[in-house]
């Protein structure tokens, strides 16, 4: 199985700290994020890596790994980062990670175990670290809600309450050739004003939606973390 690393954008709302280079080489505990996602990924036995680039490309070449390129990054969101990588996507299932985030290797495998077209991994034990990182779980908490088969219902809205809350999306899916035809379809279906602005979780509601292909969810209750501000970098140093 192959994996795809989305790392084009620059993280806006680190401001100063994505002057030099782009987020995923932000460190922490002494270790970029970049090199955490490769530790999992090679630990979960992947060795075919690739890297979206847009950002400061230059600094993201790694040894052994293919580059896709956004050449449009600065305008465009996650999914049209995902799209640039298309020929490894129609080719058999890959595992698609952010770049902003970290876990072991034991999340990539819970994707690499199962045969579903579309999945996850999520955080159910989510409250304690956003609030950890916000205070308040909900400022930045998104909703996440399941079927009684772990097939997700609904992803990406802004909650009213915890109870709209099973878990958190981590940033980290496997897709199937099937899983990414279905995704493609939806994407042609957009305007290029809608493409540009639409994120991972609204295209994934849109498949819920149009009802064609279940996504499924897997439980991950390992270490993980997400980096969004310094203040982020700042609570994984606990």
């Amino acid at each position: 199985m192959k994996a795809i690393i989305l790392a084009a954008g620059r993280g806006s709302r680190l401001e100063e700290l994505t002057d030099e280079h782009p987020k995923c080489l932000l460190k922490v505990r002494g270790k970029t994020l970049l090199d955490w996602q490769l530790e999992a990924l090679r630990g979960a036995g992947i060795s075919q890596i690739a890297i979206v680039t847009g950002y400061k490309r230059e600094l993201l070449c790694r040894p052994g790994m293919k580059e896709f390129h956004n050449e449009r990054w600065a305008k465009t969101n996650m999914v049209a980062s995902l799209a640039a990588a298309n020929p490894w996507l129609m080719e058999g299932p890959i595992i698609v990670s952010y770049s902003d985030i970290f876990y072991d290797s034991s999340a990539v495998s819970l994707l690499t175990e199962n045969r579903a077209a579309l999945a996850i991994t999520y955080d159910p034990d989510w409250q304690l670290l956003w609030t950890r990182r916000f205070g308040n779980p909900l400022i930045d908490a998104e909703t996440f809600q399941l079927n009684s088969d772990n097939t997700i219902s609904k992803i990406g809205d802004k909650p009213r309450s915890v109870q709209e809350i099973q878990g958190q999306y981590m940033g980290l899916l496997r897709f199937t050739p099937e899983g990414w035809a279905e995704v493609l379809r939806i994407i042609n279906s957009l305007t290029s004003s809608e493409y540009d602005r639409i994120n991972m979780t609204s295209i994934m509601q849109k498949v819920i939606d149009a009802g064609n292909l279940p996504i499924s969810a897997y439980s991950y209750q390992g270490e993980w973390g997400e980096v969004d501000s310094a203040k982020d970098l700042e609570a994984y140093r606990i």
